[in-house]
């Protein structure tokens, strides 16, 4: 026997059918994404680059009319 209650409820406002069907499809997508549904590409999580040491080397700074814009100083 199905449950009577809705499993999605808009309580304010007034969203259209396309609407409601955009948001049934991206959490759809999530849901897929999350169980890993898609288990077919071997990628393995993205790395975060945000302490790599390549981010603190630069190219060299000569002196020129915008060279403080290269120097990274305000």
């Amino acid at each position: 026997m199905a449950d009577e209650n809705p499993f999605l409820e808009i309580v304010k406002g007034d969203a259209s059918a396309e609407e409601i069907a955009a948001l049934v499809a991206a959490l759809a997508a999530v849901a897929a994404a999350r169980s890993g549904a898609g288990e077919g590409s071997e990628r393995g999580p993205v790395p975060d680059n945000w302490n790599a040491r390549a981010r603190l080397m630069r190219s060299p700074v000569h002196p020129a009319a915008d060279g403080w814009r290269r120097s990274a100083l305000p």
